[in-house]
């Protein structure tokens, strides 16, 4: 068994080793616990025919524990001087891809498509880049991508916002964004002290699953996603003020936007928060045929 990466003190002996320092702009935190990784990881049922993606994987820390659980990881990383570190905390692991690659920009399907022939069991699992968290999310859910789902650890703040149901402070356009797609719950906090450097911030691990179906049916997804992010353009407006002042020709629209808060018995005085997926689902289907 091979010693594991992601002691305070290999940690520590490896980035010496590499006269590596931390760059701020790219979100750099490194896991220095085994067993929250191990926890991570965990979370993800991962078999030994699964697949694993991981984005940003420093110096492979979490790399490692899925490559000991799953047949084949495939992990972006973006910072080349990271690469050679991997090349060498990696090398016991043949199971192991490293992309040299900004997630954002790569064809993530073609990637799987190469990688990962003949297994259909892949999750995504990463310590995300805080500050590319959302729209990292977003591309996955968006590119359709057949995953069965991810596990990331992010921050505390978005972690929260992502799993919020209506009603409360947390709950806006990601957290539909997302359970549109995903069932998403919290399913660990992780202290600030864990890492190196120490983020300023709290952080969580959030569990998403694949729906079989979106969790409501819309017309036109869209413009169910348009109508849900100018609901919540302003917190403190009523639905009315907000669709008015957002949609496009909203103001000119104002009695069609009434008719349809009317037909989807939804009371014009409400706010965005209020609002469950079902109610956005038949707002936005009562709303299309007025602005397209």
């Amino acid at each position: 068994m091979n010693k594991d990466i992601a002691t305070p003190v290999r940690t520590r002996a490896i980035l010496e080793k590499y006269g590596f320092s931390f760059k701020k702009s790219l979100g750099q935190n490194f896991l220095i616990d085994t067993n929250i990784l191990k926890k991570i990881v965990s979370f993800a049922n991962l078999g030994e025919n699964s697949g694993a993606i991981e984005i940003g994987p420093g110096i492979g820390a979490l790399t490692e524990q899925l490559a000991r659980t799953s047949k084949k990881v495939v992990a972006f990383e973006i910072d080349q001087r990271l690469l050679p570190i991997l090349n060498e905390t990696l090398s016991p692991y043949p199971n192991v891809d490293i992309i040299h690659n900004d997630v954002l920009e790569a064809d993530v399907q073609k990637v799987m498509d190469e990688k990962f022939y003949g297994i259909d069991d892949i999750m995504v699992v990463a310590n995300l880049p805080y500050y590319v968290t959302t729209p990292i999310i977003m591309k996955l859910l968006e590119d359709k991508l057949p995953i069965r789902g991810i596990v990331c650890m992010l921050q505390k703040e978005v972690a929260d916002r992502i799993s919020a149901a209506p009603g409360t402070k947390n709950y806006g356009s990601l957290s539909i964004a997302i359970q549109y797609y995903m069932e998403a719950e919290t399913v660990m906090i992780v202290p600030k002290t864990v890492f190196v450097p120490q983020p300023n911030v709290d952080s969580a691990v959030i569990r998403l699953i694949r729906r079989v179906q979106p969790a409501v049916q819309v017309m036109d997804e869209g413009f169910f996603f348009q109508v849900t992010r100018s609901s919540f353009a302003q917190r403190r407006k009523t639905l009315l003020n907000n669709l008015t002042s957002q949609l496009p020709d909203g103001k000119q629209k104002k009695e069609e936007i009434l008719r349809a808060l009317s037909a989807s018995g939804i009371d014009p005085t409400r706010r965005g928060e209020t609002l469950s997926l079902e109610e956005f689902g038949r707002l936005s289907d009562e709303l299309y045929p007025y602005f397209h």
